[in-house]
């Protein structure tokens, strides 16, 4: 299985990114996928997840900011970043849960907000 990961890039605080991951290989079906980040000097954390079917969830830090949604016949999952600020600067990597299978990361796309 593997994932590939674009989108990122270097923008201004206030501004919008796109991120998009597709997962492709041996897949059975997908449980859930997510977004996680890490910046540098600090620990990777959980931004947004999405289950096959059900609701959405996000951290306190990006809600009503960042939209995540999942293309279940593609196994693409995006996340819609709003309003961007210096603070979401971060490597960003996508997760995708398998039915039966492992977890799989992303190699992560680099997201930059300047002031």
């Amino acid at each position: 299985v593997q994932l590939v990961e674009s989108g990122g890039g270097l923008v201004q605080a206030g501004g919008s990114l796109r991120l998009s991951c597709t997962a492709s290989g041996s897949i059975f079906s997908v449980n859930f996928m997510g977004w996680h980040r890490q910046a540098p000097g600090k620990q990777r954390e959980l931004v947004a997840v999405v289950p096959k079917a059900g609701r959405a969830n996000y951290a306190d830090s990006v809600k009503g900011r960042f939209t995540i949604s999942l293309d279940n016949v593609k196994n693409t999952v995006y996340l819609q970043m709003n309003s961007l600020k210096v603070e979401d600067t971060a490597v960003y990597y996508c997760y995708v849960d398998l039915v039966g299978q492992r977890g799989y990361w992303g190699q992560g796309t680099q997201v930059t907000v300047s002031s």
